[in-house]
């Protein structure tokens, strides 16, 4: 699948560096508990398939097991307290590059009107359900570091394939494996069980077609944007078409 977005230039839009893995694990646990709650309360992985994705999400930023257990633990308990739910945003960054916005919140108002400051403080602003949502395909995304060496790339193809994957996009010290959401947890576990792990491991939003900025000051405030929606509390996950050189 040519032009997704280069692992290298997008990881820090993932919320899994080391400077932010707290941060990184407060937001999985949030999807977590909502993963449980859609699934009629199961914990189960094997009964629940979103809760499956969110897993397998959790483990790729490395997230102990014990932090995982302790939160199904809270959200299988009677009367948390913590319902939230799921908007997701969608508007333009400077130079038009199209954004998308996956929030979970437990105030509509609040999480509104965050996103919209960031968009406006930012040389962007928010759109309409849907403005740039038709750029942007949803796709498994498994991402799988090489930097050591330690993986055959013929190998790793194959084995992607077999396992069911759409699609398989070798990079520099990266192996990209795409498959259809539907698909995502057969996918991840068929490869777990070779001994393979994960950078990465998420539903992602895929551009279809991406768009590069020139100007000094729009690659600033676009880097300040993402910055922004990361730090942000109630976003879950940032997707943009820009292309970094």
């Amino acid at each position: 699948m040519s032009g997704h977005s280069k692992w290298h230039n997008i990881q820090k839009t993932k919320g899994a560096q080391d400077a932010k893995r707290a941060a990184a694990f407060t937001k999985i646990a949030k999807e977590m508990i909502v993963a449980v709650k859609e699934g009629g309360g199961s914990t189960d992985p094997n009964n629940n398939s979103r809760l499956a994705t969110v897993i397998t999400k959790a483990k790729a930023v490395n997230m102990p097991n014990d932090n995982i257990k302790r939160v199904l633990e809270r959200a299988a308990g009677a009367g948390s307290g913590e319902n939230y739910e799921s908007i997701t945003y969608e508007g333009y960054g400077p130079g038009g590059v199209a954004v998308i916005v996956e929030t979970m919140t437990d105030s509509r108002n609040r999480t509104a009107g965050n996103v919209r400051h960031h968009f406006d403080k930012f040389g962007g602003n928010m759109g309409a359900s849907g403005c740039v949502a038709w750029n942007f395909n949803k796709k498994g995304v498994l991402v799988i570091d090489n930097e050591d060496g330690d993986y055959e790339e013929d190998d790793v193809m194959m084995d992607a394939l077999d396992a069911g994957a759409a699609d398989f996009e070798p990079e520099e010290d990266v192996f990209t494996i795409y498959t259809e959401p539907d698909d995502f947890n057969a996918v991840a576990d068929a490869l777990t069980k070779k001994g393979y792990s994960f950078a990465s491991a998420q539903i992602e939003q895929v551009p279809n077609e991406y768009k590069k900025l020139d100007n000094e000051d729009d690659i600033k405030l676009m880097e300040k944007l993402i910055d922004a929606f990361d730090d942000d509390d109630d976003v879950q996950n940032v997707w943009h078409n820009w292309e970094r050189d």
